[in-house]
């Protein structure tokens, strides 16, 4: 992404107060609830389909959303809401990521319809670019969960490497994200109390694993020789 989650929070912030004033705004605020509420009932929308359901001028709708892409990504935005500006007062990378996924997943799950239906236009993207059928339709991109889980783990930045810090951040996208409900609750059946019990597991071996294989000491993280075992 071309600015980072704080900066998109800091520049809506500074915006807010003349953005929601006016026809322009209200325009735009109807076609994102709209938007929302298609993709919460599963249906990737195209920009004119959001017009059509928002009694909207397609002409109109373009000049707000010139692309698919551009309208499921502010629907995505709109849905991770208060995850984007997410913050931690601690200092142990363990809890931090914790409390990132105790905030995140059950928002996450509360819209997990529509970020299956954003992940939906990912896949079909990635296979029309396959097929060489894209054309010039603007790519969708994914990616506010590195921002996040790069914060999440920043007591770590100068006690691990840079390659096992990103590395790290990699592996706990892996556990983190709409992906997360795909796997444990769609695959394997789980619960939403299951599922968040393993993905906190996964989530604090992984955070431990790294920092023994460092040999930091990062604070709060002990690491106990009867880990891994279960």
């Amino acid at each position: 992404m071309d600015v980072s989650r704080q900066q998109a929070a800091s520049d809506d912030a500074e915006q807010a107060p003349t953005a929601e004033k006016g026809p322009r705004a209200r325009t735009r605020r109807l076609m994102l609830e709209t938007a929302t509420r298609l993709m919460q009932s599963g249906v990737t929308p195209s920009v004119s389909e959001v017009a059509e359901a928002a009694e909207v001028s397609r002409a109109t709708a373009y000049r707000y959303f010139p692309s698919q892409a551009a309208l499921v990504a502010a629907v995505v935005d709109e849905g991770l809401g208060p995850i984007l500006t997410w913050k931690s007062k601690s200092k142990d990378p363990e809890r931090r990521v914790a409390e990132l996924f105790a905030s995140a997943m059950p928002r996450i799950e509360a819209f997990e319809a529509t970020f299956k239906a954003a992940l939906k236009l990912s896949l079909d993207q990635w296979a029309q670019r396959q097929a060489g059928t894209l054309g010039t339709e603007p790519a969708f991109t994914r990616g506010h969960r590195v921002d996040l889980l790069k914060d999440a783990i920043s007591p770590l930045k100068g006690k691990l490497k840079p390659r096992q810090f990103t590395r790290l951040a990699q592996a706990l996208s892996l556990i983190f994200g709409v992906e997360v409900l795909i796997v444990l609750k769609d695959i394997w059946g789980l619960d939403s109390r299951d599922m968040m019990s393993v993905a906190d597991w996964a989530a604090g071996a992984l955070v431990r694993a790294a920092v023994a294989e460092s040999g930091a000491k990062a604070p709060g993280v002990s690491v106990s020789p009867e880990m891994g075992k279960s």
